[in-house]
């Protein structure tokens, strides 16, 4: 049976997780020369788009590691 403790819990690791990947994707984006979106939408570049999608990846793993301890 899940606890309201652990229930709570697991939200707010879940909320802290997603905080730290929208920060480290925005500083991401920051750092890159260009508009990253842009180069997606409206160029629509494969290439920047395999790119942010394997940053997503790698920092998601990194966070999830991180959280699971």
């Amino acid at each position: 049976m899940l606890s309201t403790d652990i229930f709570l819990a697991t939200i707010l690791y879940a909320g802290v997780g997603i905080l730290i990947f929208i920060f480290s994707f925005v500083l991401v984006d920051r750092l890159t020369p260009g508009e990253l979106w842009r180069e997606i939408i409206e160029r629509q570049n494969t290439a920047v788009a395999i790119l942010a999608g394997a940053v997503a990846i790698g920092i998601s793993t990194i966070i999830a590691a991180a959280v699971h301890g």
